[in-house]
C-alpha cells in the first residue's frame, strides 16, 4: 500500500521546475503555508476546475501567507498552455518521473472502464510552515475543493 503522509509527520521534501522553468523547493516556503495539489493532466475538465478555483481564491490563501502549489506528470510547455488558456494565477510544478507523487502517495493503481493503470489520484496536503503536514485530503473531488482547503486553513489558523 501506498504511504500518505499523515497530520503531524513531517512533509517529504521535494524540488522541481515550475511552469517557467524555476527550480522550486519545499525548503523556499519555510514561513508559509503550502496547498501542495496533486491532478491528473491539464487542461481535462476536473483539473480544468481545481485550478480555477485556486486561481479565484489564490488572493485569500496569499492574505493567510499560504502558497498554492499544483502538481502534474506534465510538462513545463504543457503547465504554461494550460496556465495561459484559462488565465491561472497558481504555480504549477512539472513531476514527469511522479518522484514528488510517489512521495505523498498520489501516485496509485487506478482503475478506468476495466483496466488497470497507475496514475495520479488527485489529492491534497496543507503543509504548515513548521513543514508538517496539517491536514490531507485523498479522492478529491474538483468542484468546491478549493474552497475547502480555504476552510481548514482558516480553522487551523482560528480565523
Amino acid at each position: 500500500m501506498t504511504n500518505i503522509p499523515q497530520p503531524e509527520q513531517q512533509a517529504p521534501l521535494f524540488s522541481a521546475s515550475d511552469q517557467d522553468g524555476n527550480q522550486v523547493n519545499l525548503t523556499d516556503f519555510q514561513s508559509q503555508w503550502v496547498i501542495l495539489y496533486f491532478y491528473p493532466k491539464d487542461d481535462t475538465p476536473g483539473c480544468t476546475v481545481e485550478a480555477k478555483d485556486f486561481t479565484e481564491l489564490s488572493q485569500d490563501f496569499s492574505k493567510l501567507k499560504a502558497k498554492i502549489l499544483g502538481v502534474s506528470p506534465d510538462s513545463l510547455k504543457s503547465h504554461c498552455k494550460f496556465i495561459n488558456k484559462h488565465n491561472l494565477s497558481v504555480t504549477l510544478l512539472s513531476d514527469p518521473e511522479h518522484q514528488i507523487a510517489e512521495a505523498y502517495g498520489a501516485w496509485r493503481l487506478k482503475k478506468f472502464m476495466g483496466k488497470e493503470y497507475m496514475g495520479i489520484e488527485r489529492s491534497t496536503f496543507l503543509i504548515a510552515p513548521n513543514q508538517t503536514i496539517a491536514h490531507t485530503w485523498s479522492k478529491v473531488k474538483a468542484k468546491s475543493h478549493a474552497i475547502a482547503v480555504l476552510t481548514q486553513l482558516q480553522e487551523l489558523m482560528n480565523i
